[in-house]
């Protein structure tokens, strides 16, 4: 037997495992893993790479490393959504750059005291590229206005910010943290601002670690959300139902934040199609 082994070059260890079954177990507990990875990566909309998928397994008893988890998922034939390459970015004129107030303190003691923005892209179906602006109380990571718009332009910053402040009313002297963007650095913005009795703050640049709530913020919603699903019109996108739930850090399983918004009502708004 052992000749006939090494004439056809087969491991004898793997032929008595052949022989008496040996990997049964495994291979049940393999198929068993791979149900659930199915199982939860549907249910979550296809987000998940194998790194989440290995830690939204846990909670199931289903406790592998990552190269495991990969496999698997190799195996499947799944893995997590792809993101589309970033527009081209052109720089814009600086008016003013502001100090950085938070040095990444994002902690704060009640609502309406530090607001957070930044810009983002959001796609149609055809490809055509929107534009949106949101801020959030850093207090609960609460939306406080979100507008799309199809330029990049510090007149979608200020519209932003005249919804925030119409709607909340803030006292005087909250603090605005954004990056140094020419929308926020413009003369029009900082205009706003100064007559609006806001304080600008801003990050330095090149360091989006200064604005970490907004990029949290953006990643979730895309990457859990925009990208899951297609949008036909500006007006389908804009008038999108995002948010439900009061935002809130929360923990689970992986470790990371569930973003939503304060109210159902908010909605990403055109601003050719009026303010919600």
């Amino acid at each position: 037997m052992n000749w006939l082994l090494r004439k056809f070059k087969i491991c004898p260890n793997a032929y008595y495992n052949f022989l008496k079954d040996r990997k049964a177990a495994y291979r049940e507990q393999k198929s068993k893993t791979q149900r659930k990875i199915v199982e939860v990566y549907h249910k979550t909309n296809g987000v998940p790479g194998y790194r989440m998928m290995r830690d939204l397994l846990v909670p199931y008893g289903f406790i592998y490393c990552n190269k495991t988890i990969y496999k698997y998922m190799q195996d499947l034939g799944l893995r997590s959504i792809v993101r589309r390459k970033r527009p081209d970015y052109r720089k814009g004129k600086v008016n003013k750059v502001f100090p950085n107030l938070l040095n990444q303190n994002f902690n704060t003691e009640k609502a309406n005291q530090v607001w957070c923005t930044d810009f983002t892209y959001l796609y149609l179906n055809d490809g055509a590229t929107r534009y949106n602006c949101t801020i959030i109380d850093l207090f609960d990571r609460s939306v406080v206005a979100s507008l799309n718009g199809n330029h990049i332009t510090a007149e979608l910053a200020i519209e932003t910010l005249e919804i925030a402040i119409r709607r909340h009313k803030p006292q005087k002297g909250i603090i605005l943290h954004s990056d140094q963007g020419s929308q926020y650095t413009s003369k029009e913005f900082n205009h706003f601002c100064e007559k609006s009795f806001v304080q600008q703050s801003m990050s330095r640049a090149g360091c989006p670690y200064d604005n970490a709530p907004m990029e949290r913020y953006y990643n979730t919603l895309k990457h859990e959300f925009t990208n899951l699903f297609s949008f036909k019109s500006e007006r389908e996108m804009d008038t999108a139902r995002l948010f439900k739930k009061t935002c809130k850090w929360q923990k689970s399983p992986i470790k990371r934040s569930a973003i939503y918004a304060r109210e159902s009502k908010y909605k990403l708004t055109n601003p050719s199609h009026g303010i919600s």
